[in-house]
Order: C-alpha cells, then sequence, then structure tokens
C-alpha cells in the first residue's frame, strides 16, 4: 500500500475501522489473498466473504471557500445603539483526524467531497461569528481595524466543534463588516458634514462660487441676477445656520425657579450664674424663668455673635420680654 503525501489512507476490515496509515510504503497482509480466494470460496461465486476497504483521505488544506451572512446580525453598538450588520469572508479547512471524519462524516459514501459539508460549516461560523461580534462591544466604526483579531477568535471558537468531525480551521478570513444601504447612507452625510466643518464659512464660500460662476455665464444680467440671488439667499442661510446652529435653533431652556430660602437658625443664650456659665437657653425658655424669677433686667447672658456679656434688658431681643411681664399681684 502506497500512501502519498498529503493524504491519509483508512483501512477499513470486516466492517470494522482498523488503522490508518499515514505517508509511506506498507505491506498489507489480508484474509483475501486473490488466488487462494479463488480456490477455497468458488461456492460463493468467487467472492470473498472477507472483505477489506481502503479509503484515501486528502490531508491538504482546502482554501478560498467561502462564507456570509444570509440575513444582517443585530449588535448593540456604544456609539449608534442597536444597528444591524453583514459580513462574509473565506475559510480554510483540512482533516486532522482521518479516522474520526471518516467515522462521523463519510460513512460508505465511496467518494466524499468538501462541498458536501461546506454548508455545515458556513452555518457553524456564522452562529459564532454573531455570538462573538454581539459579546466583543468593539464599535462598528472600529470593526475594519480588527478583522483580523476577530477571526482568529471565531476560528478558536469553532475549533472545539469541528475537532468532533475530524476537521480543524487554520486560517478564517474576514474580507468586510458593514452596514445596511440607509445607515451608511445616514452616516455619509454625517461624515459630509464633519468635513464641511464651519457651516456659515462653507455656506459664504459657496455663495462666493455661485457669484462666480453666474459672472461667466455668457448670457449676461439674467444669469448675473439669479447669481446675485442665490448668493444673497445662501448668504440668508448662512446667518441663519450661525444663529441657529447646525442641528437647527436650539431648545431655550426653561427658567430655574429660585432655591427656597434657608431655614432660620434659632438664636439660643448663655447666662452667667456667678462664676458658672448656664445654657443654651432658646427664647421661650428665657420667657419661663422670666416668670419663676430665675431671669431678671440685671441678668448677664451672651449669644453667638454678640460682643461681650450683656444684661438682659439691653438687648432689643429680650427686652421685649419684660414688657409684658404683668404686674406684681396686689398686697405683693
Amino acid at each position: 500500500l502506497t500512501v502519498r503525501e498529503g493524504q491519509a489512507a483508512v483501512f477499513v476490515h470486516e466492517g470494522q475501522l482498523a488503522d490508518v496509515f499515514t505517508p509511506g510504503l506498507y505491506m498489507l497482509e489480508t484474509n483475501n489473498m486473490p488466488i487462494l480466494t479463488t480456490l477455497q470460496h468458488w461456492d460463493h461465486g468467487f467472492q470473498s466473504p472477507f472483505k477489506s476497504e481502503i479509503y484515501f483521505v486528502n490531508t491538504t488544506r482546502f482554501s478560498n471557500l467561502k462564507w456570509g451572512t444570509k440575513n444582517p446580525i443585530i449588535c448593540r453598538d456604544p456609539e449608534f445603539g442597536p444597528v444591524r450588520i453583514r459580513a462574509y469572508g473565506t475559510y480554510t479547512i483540512k482533516v486532522s483526524d482521518p479516522a474520526r471524519f471518516l467515522t462521523e462524516i463519510v460513512g460508505t459514501d465511496g467518494e466524499f467531497t468538501m462541498d458536501e459539508i461546506s454548508y455545515q460549516i458556513r452555518n457553524i461560523i456564522v452562529q459564532e461569528f454573531s455570538r462573538v461580534i454581539a459579546s466583543s462591544g468593539i464599535p462598528v466604526l472600529d470593526m475594519a481595524a480588527n478583522t483580523a483579531d476577530l477571526g482568529k477568535l471565531v476560528a478558536a471558537q469553532i475549533s472545539g466543534t469541528l475537532e468532533q468531525y475530524g476537521l480543524s480551521m487554520p486560517e478564517l478570513y474576514i474580507e468586510n463588516i458593514s452596514l445596511p444601504p440607509a445607515v451608511e447612507e445616514a452616516l455619509d452625510k454625517r461624515t459630509s458634514m464633519g468635513m464641511a466643518g464651519d457651516l456659515g464659512k462653507f455656506t459664504q464660500y459657496s455663495a462666493a462660487e455661485a457669484m462666480t460662476a453666474a459672472a461667466r455665464n455668457p448670457n449676461g444680467g439674467g444669469g448675473m441676477g439669479a447669481g446675485l440671488g442665490m448668493g444673497m439667499g445662501m448668504a440668508m442661510a448662512g446667518q441663519m445656520a450661525a444663529q441657529s446652529g447646525p442641528w437647527g435653533a436650539a431648545p431655550q431652556p426653561a427658567p430655574m425657579s429660585p432655591p427656597p430660602p434657608p431655614t432660620p437658625v434659632e438664636k439660643v443664650w448663655h447666662l452667667a450664674d456667678g462664676t458658672e456659665t448656664k445654657g443654651p437657653y432658646s427664647r421661650a425658655d428665657l420667657g419661663r424663668m422670666l416668670l419663676d424669677g430665675s431671669l431678671s433686667r440685671e441678668t448677664y447672658v451672651w449669644a453667638a455673635g454678640q460682643d461681650g456679656w450683656k444684661k438682659a434688658e439691653d438687648i432689643d431681643e429680650l427686652a421685649q420680654l419684660f414688657t409684658i411681664l404683668p404686674p406684681p399681684p396686689p398686697g405683693a
């Protein structure tokens, strides 16, 4: 048995996979030697009941295989929000495990081509590509710069599934990632506005160009008048654009209501009792102390912000307490 480079021979004996032969020259001893079979098994119609089969598997790379998304993939872009994208490219595949490939894919097919499995592989690529794109978080505008890394990531994620079929994917290329036509048109408009820069200066330049073109018109006055009219109209549009901004008139902010006034802080006083200080007391507390006799006009009091100790009757806020004090009862 001669197995050439880029091949592998799978030996199936009596219906069971017996061995896999890599490139080289082999001497096989089987149960169906041609001459011996003819002499001993004439009663079987000269067909040996012991049969062996050899399947040759191409182990070279199958390149330039196409893949692509039939329908747009919805993903969330950090700048544009939910967007739909399409992608296509090529991939390379090879048989890494001939025995498993024969068992899982080929079966008893005497002639098997890569076209018979390419459709299934394309579905696997698209499914994994959709998952990788959705979880990558790469902005749409930056995907073109990361196609190589995305291709390697998708190929690595697919390798586990392909190993079950005895296949491997050495290379996967993403040739293009595109947006739907409506989104591309909106993006082109946004790019054009960004390239225009200052819309006022751009409008003035366009008006000057229109006037120059009108002056070159051989018809004379009519064309000149049209050019002047166009220039004036575009100049007015430029002034309006300068006043309202590139996206139209900016909404006027609603007037803000004044903040509520701060909550007043109640003033408190301290009393001097000989060498001791008592308090703090509120004005209501001092009113009760005035009634029970523990506060008099001569009592020295102090509050925050006050310049030293003063008599209670000398403080305007406390002097009112003494004016509303009832007179002493009769006979007192």
